[in-house]
This record gives C-alpha cells, structure tokens and sequence, in this order.
C-alpha cells in the first residue's frame, strides 16, 4: 500500500564539522541499514558549506518500509543537531494515519536549554522559561524556536516590543515556521496593526497544512482581522472556513470555538444575513466553557440584535403586500 508524504522542517547543526559528521553518518546508515530504500535523499537536499538542513515543504509517495526507514533516517539526523525540529506526515487518501515530529534530544547545552524552557512555558512559569530560553540563544544565536518560544514568553507577560522582536528574529533564520508568523501577527493585532498581521497570517497559512492546529489558529485570526478591518465578507468566508473544520477536545483549537461563532455572527450581521447570525450567536450562547472572554451578556446583546433584525427584515415583505391591497 502507498502512502502520501509530506515533510517539513530546520535543523541547525552549528557548525561545519558536525554538519560533516551528521552526513557521514548519514552515507553510511544510507547504505548499511537502508540499502537506499528511503524517499527522501540528503544529498539530493543539501547545497555544499551549509550547517542547516532546510526542507520548506516536500511531498511525496512511500511505502509501509520506505516509511520506516525514512522516520529513522531523520530521527538520526535529527540528533547531530543542535536546534530546529523535522515533521512528517503520512496520509491515506487525504486521512491522516500518521504524524511525526523530531527534534535534537541530546545532552547539547543550547537543547537542553530549550527542552527546559519549553517545559516552563507549559507549566505556566513565564518568568524562568524567558531566563532559561534566552540561555539557550546565548548558547547558539540561531535558535529559531526558541526565539519563537521567548517571543511567546513576552506576549504572554505584555512585552510586545521584545515579542515582536524575537518573533521576526525567528522569521528570520527560519521563515517556513508558521508558529513564529502567527505570534508576530498576534502582537500586530494587539497593537491594532491589522494590515501587516494579515500579511503575516497568509505567511503562516502558507507555511503550514491544515493537519496542523496552527494552520486553523492563522484562519481564525485571519478572519478577526479582517473584521476589525470592517471587511465583512472575507471575514465571514475566513470564519466559516475555521467552524466547518471539527476539532476534538484535545485540539488547540477547541476552545476558541464560542468566539468564532460569535465574530462570524458580527460578520453576518453587518451583511444582512440574520437568520445565519443568529444561528451562530445561538451556537456562541450553547458553548459554555471556552478559552475567550466574551461576557454572556455581549453574547446575549448580539443575539438580540440579530433577532431584531430578522424580525424586522420579514416583517418588511408583510408591510409592504398591505400597502398594495390597500392602493388597489
């Protein structure tokens, strides 16, 4: 059985003798273990002098072993570097059935830096994950990721300078990571800069397929500022696009589901579809635990302003056959 492809990733390697030593290893891991049965070729990839492995997006056909082999190519590879990550999808006819992601787990001091800044940020420790991430940029300066995780770091404590900062300095040693476009657009946003966060936004919907939470999370905002923007009907279509995808509980995206109803309901609203708003504002009241801060009555006062206007939209039609039964 064959399968579908899709490969994506930057890895640092530091300097050129560990570049060397990583595709040494790879030649002869290539050649011993593999026997060349593997659908992505190093040397088919890499330019002479270079200490990175780039691969903006590779799509191509495997099998169940060439699968395999491939997975744990990249997973050796993966631990000559010093920064960066690999991910690979596997799809069936357009389904999902495999995804995954490596990154360097060695005894490195700039990824042991990183590992633990990153455990810091999802145990809500901000202030020692920026002290233990920017250690891991002192240690190797072209540390996209956690730049982009610094830059998160700062978002969250209110830094928005900084933020913006680290997430272009991100951008600009790795410009395919779609995370670091979609945090850049999050400080453009809040600093009502809603043009150049759209560009970031299409950016990272580029950079980015939609089996990633990151690809749904570029839409929605995507759509937010196109409404800020009053630009109604692309951001009805960007919306509409993000709440007919189905997220599982255990999705990022789960959660923001109640305000994406409630803007696509703004949208609607400002282009006469009442009946569509109140739909959605009726989904946005349903959903009670969300990761939004929309007060019920903000919900509650949009639902009845959608109502209004439905009422008096079909109310009109009614008004309008009596005044010409009465002339006639």
């Amino acid at each position: 059985m064959n399968y579908k492809v899709i490969v994506s990733g930057h890895l640092e390697f530091g300097n050129s003798r560990s570049y060397e030593k990583m595709f040494q290893s790879y030649k002869q891991r290539l050649e011993t273990y593999y026997k060349q049965d593997v659908f992505f070729k190093l040397d088919e990839n890499l330019v002479d002098g270079q200490t990175a492995l780039d691969i903006p997006r590779f799509i191509g056909q495997t099998n169940e072993k060439t699968w395999r082999n491939t997975v744990g190519m990249f997973e050796s590879i993966a631990q000559f570097a010093v920064a960066g990550n690999i991910h690979i999808w596997k799809l069936q006819e357009r389904t999902l059935v495999a995804q995954i992601l490596l990154e360097p787990n060695c005894d490195k001091s700039a990824v042991q830096s990183f590992l633990r800044g990153r455990e810091l940020i999802s145990e809500g420790k901000e202030g020692e994950a920026k002290e233990v991430l920017s250690q891991a940029i002192e240690k190797f300066e072209r540390h996209a990721l956690a730049y982009e995780r610094r830059g998160h770091v700062n978002f969250v404590l209110n830094n928005l300078g900084d933020a913006h900062y680290d997430f272009s300095k991100s951008i600009g040693i790795n410009p395919h990571n779609p995370e670091a476009y979609v945090g850049r657009a999050l400080v453009l946003m809040t600093q009502n800069r809603f043009q150049p966060a759209l560009e970031d936004l299409e950016l990272a919907i580029k950079s980015s397929i939609p089996h990633q939470p990151v690809y749904w999370k570029a839409r929605r905002l995507k759509g937010e500022a196109h409404l800020e923007r009053e630009e109604y009907q692309m951001a009805e279509t960007e919306l509409r696009f993000f709440l007919n995808r189905s997220f599982q509980p255990g999705d990022p995206n789960y959660g923001w589901r109640r305000k994406a109803f409630f803007n696509y309901g703004r949208a609607l609203l400002q282009t006469g579809k009442c009946k569509e708003a109140l739909d959605a504002f009726d989904q946005a009241i349903l959903i009670e635990t969300a990761k939004d801060t929309i007060p019920s009555s903000e919900r509650l006062f949009y639902r009845s302003q959608a109502q209004q206007a439905l009422d008096n939209h079909q109310a009109a039609p009614k008004k309008d056959a009596r005044a010409v039964k009465q002339s006639a």
